[in-house]
């Protein structure tokens, strides 16, 4: 199954997750924090993030990007925070990157029942609040750009 293909036909090939799943956010920040990795940002998700803290696209990408992979992704401290953490959480919440609205329903997640649930003990609002329907998840994991 390729990142953004889901089982789709008959009723044999019901997902696992076909009655929804739960999920709220708990602005933990657990998700922001941890060992390095990369947040993949899209030019939409500069332009955004960079009027949100009143900076031109340019400055923000200066200051809060890098180049890896041949794509774009946020800096992070030494600790692995991303540089977009404050101590009152996400200084970008309302703007946040693709890959960052998309998650917990990243299709790496979504591929078993013990991968989901395995992602609880790192998310506290896997399996809490307002409960997604299949259709909602998909779409939410089809539109995840950074896969």
């Amino acid at each position: 199954m390729s990142n953004t293909q889901f089982h789709r036909g008959n009723e044999q090939d019901r997902v696992w997750y076909a009655d929804g799943l739960r999920f709220t956010c708990a602005r933990c920040n657990q998700c922001c924090t941890g060992p390095p990795g990369y947040v993949w940002v899209t030019a939409p998700d500069t332009v955004r993030m960079a009027a949100h803290v009143g900076l031109s696209s340019d400055e923000f990408a200066r200051r809060h990007c890098r180049s890896a992979w041949w794509r774009v992704s946020l800096e992070e401290r030494d600790n692995g925070d991303c540089v977009l953490l404050s101590p009152q959480g996400c200084s970008v919440y309302l703007v946040r990157p693709s890959q960052c609205r998309t998650f917990p329903f990243w299709p790496d997640h979504l591929r078993t029942r013990q991968r989901w649930e395995a992602l609880k003990s790192r998310c506290p609002g896997v399996g809490q609040g307002r409960l997604y329907s299949r259709e909602e998840i998909e779409r939410i994991a089809e539109d995840k750009e950074c896969t």
